[in-house]
């Protein structure tokens, strides 16, 4: 398998050296902690004294109302002072170094946690500055995006032995994190000229339960879809979710919630789920943003199909969801990836995703759930790692992942045994792979996939790289002695060659006469290489195969 994984980003990594689609910057610029937001925390906030909630609150919003600073004692989580707090929500932007262009799509990272700090939620990751959120926002950057990776308010109980009461702070946890994402589109939105960012062109990558959010954002668009029968409480008969506390489906009004609204629209172009799940498959309705998913079959903890939400400390239901199994179907027959759809792609990673579709897969349940089949829907990438021997949650989730495991969570004992298991050695058993080169390989693949489909869900074909990349042709392919080189602009011309073979080295070089379109391969062994034009506009990379 990973031999196999490294040989398709071999190739996605030099395929049309173009901004968006390949790295085209060296270097990043990195503003840490940006503050973008305020507001009331539930992690840290008591709220179990309505009339104090009600001061606090009330003290909070007078002072923002005046212009006046919030006073201190609600930043601080151990002030015995105030029962609420409120917590500043920061964001990391990554630039391209030395990039001139000043109208750029946007990119935010929305991380993975299970909506816990780390270590309180059971692993090691779970924050803006996990490695897999820095390398990810770092490649978006080099690819001529601003990315942009925040946190947001974390706080539920998963340890609450009622079902309900975990499903409803669960939906609340998710619905406040959407929130927090809103308000960042609408102030990078504000900010897009000092940002350099277009503001119509902004696309979500999800990680894990970053995933959920990102595709909740996407298809939350109206009060009743949080009114749906399993998101209401049998006690009260009324949603798990009060708008007249923490606010409507925008994030605004709402007795806990400080958002206001600046007048920018919360739109995004797309949204990138790695490993989440969609709450309702009802949620997903023509218009909606676009969508791509990358999601292992096996995951034990967010379904590939339908299925049911586990906590992944202790095993327990929390609700029942669909994964990209089957919402990647409907998005596509609702026709909101049509902007990309119909599109040539033929790269390897992406004929690796499709040789996957129809394919069915032993499964991590019992019979008649022992089997899945993986569906026909062009935007999934299914990832298939082998059926776990040992028990459900062995199964790999998120190989794309990584850790320090000396850091210090990961070092630290999380079940004192005997035998002691470090949080580095649980986490191992969902991704036994863990490294920093899996994880970035995973990454490379994923960004493959995506940035030329995001070429043109986005409309950012009209870059002369992608032009010229469309104005050269080669054919046959496969092809045995010669690769014919089709122009279709009368003003451009070929100037010279090279072929790389799968291990990056040079093979082949040389020019090419005025008019004589054609490279000779007959000396080359079978196998898969990119040829490499230079020509009067540039230079384009393409894959061919040579029989």
């Amino acid at each position: 398998m990973k031999k196999t994984l490294l040989f398709l980003l071999a190739f996605a990594g030099v395929a049309q050296a173009q901004r968006y689609t390949s790295e085209v910057f060296t270097s990043v610029n990195v503003t840490a902690d940006v503050p973008y937001a305020t507001n009331i925390d539930f992690l840290t906030s008591d709220l179990s004294d309505p009339a104090s909630v009600v001061a606090d609150v009330t003290e909070i919003k007078t002072a923002l109302a005046t212009g006046q600073p919030i006073p201190a004692k609600f930043y601080n989580p151990f002030d015995t002072a105030s029962d609420v707090k409120v917590r500043q929500l920061t964001m990391d932007v990554y630039e391209p170094a030395g990039d001139t262009a000043t109208n750029r799509p946007l990119a935010i990272y929305i991380h993975t946690g299970n909506f816990l700090p780390p270590g309180i939620n059971g692993g090691i990751n779970g924050s803006k500055n996990d490695s897999a959120a820095i390398v990810m926002c770092e490649k978006l950057a080099k690819r001529g995006f601003v990315a942009i990776a925040a946190n947001y308010r974390l706080g539920w109980n998963p340890l609450d032995p009622n079902q309900f009461v975990r499903r409803a702070q669960l939906l609340n946890a998710v619905y406040r994190a959407i929130h927090d994402m809103k308000e960042l589109v609408r102030v990078s939105k504000a900010d897009a000229a000092n940002l350099g960012i277009d503001p119509n062109r902004v696309v979500l990558f999800g990680e894990g339960s970053g995933g959920y959010v990102a595709l909740a954002y996407a298809t939350l668009d109206k009060w009743a879809e949080v009114e749906i029968a399993k998101f209401i409480n049998p006690a009260t008969q009324q949603s798990f979710v009060d708008s007249n506390l923490v606010g409507n489906i925008e994030g605004l009004g709402g007795n806990l919630n400080l958002y206001v609204d600046n007048g920018e629209s919360t739109d995004v172009s797309m949204c990138v789920n790695m490993g989440g799940a969609l709450a309702d498959i009802s949620w997903l309705e023509a218009g909606d943003p676009s969508m791509i998913a990358f999601h292992c079959v096996r995951d034990p903890f967010a379904p590939f199909g339908d299925g049911t939400v586990v906590v992944p400390t202790t095993q327990d239901d929390v609700v029942d969801v669909s994964g990209a199994n089957v919402f990647m179907v409907k998005a596509n027959s609702l026709g909101n990836n049509n902007a990309w759809i119909n599109q040539t792609y033929n790269d390897p990673i992406t004929l690796a995703a499709r040789a996957r579709y129809g394919v069915t897969y032993n499964y991590i349940f019992p019979a008649p759930f022992d089997t899945i089949t993986v569906s026909n829907a062009e935007g999934l990438y299914p990832v298939v790692f082998p059926l776990a021997t040992t028990g459900l949650f062995n199964n790999t989730g998120a190989p794309w992942q990584w850790w320090d495991p000396n850091g210090p969570i990961a070092s630290d004992t999380l079940l004192a045994g005997p035998p002691v298991i470090t949080y580095h050695m649980a986490g191992l058993a969902s991704n036994p792979n863990m490294s920093p080169a899996f994880g970035r390989a995973y990454q490379d693949t994923i960004l493959g996939y995506v940035a030329p489909r995001l070429v043109h869900q986005m409309n950012l074909i009209g870059t002369d790289e992608y032009a010229l990349a469309q104005a050269v042709q080669m054919y046959p392919n496969p092809a045995k002695e010669v690769l014919n080189i089709s122009l279709s602009d009368a003003d451009l011309s070929l100037e010279s060659f090279e072929i790389m073979d799968n291990t990056g080295r040079i093979v082949s070089a040389g020019s090419l006469e005025q008019g004589l379109n054609r490279v000779n391969i007959s000396g080359l062994d079978r196998g898969v290489y990119i040829l490499t034009l230079k020509t009067s506009m540039g230079e384009t990379s393409q894959r061919f195969i040579k029989e």
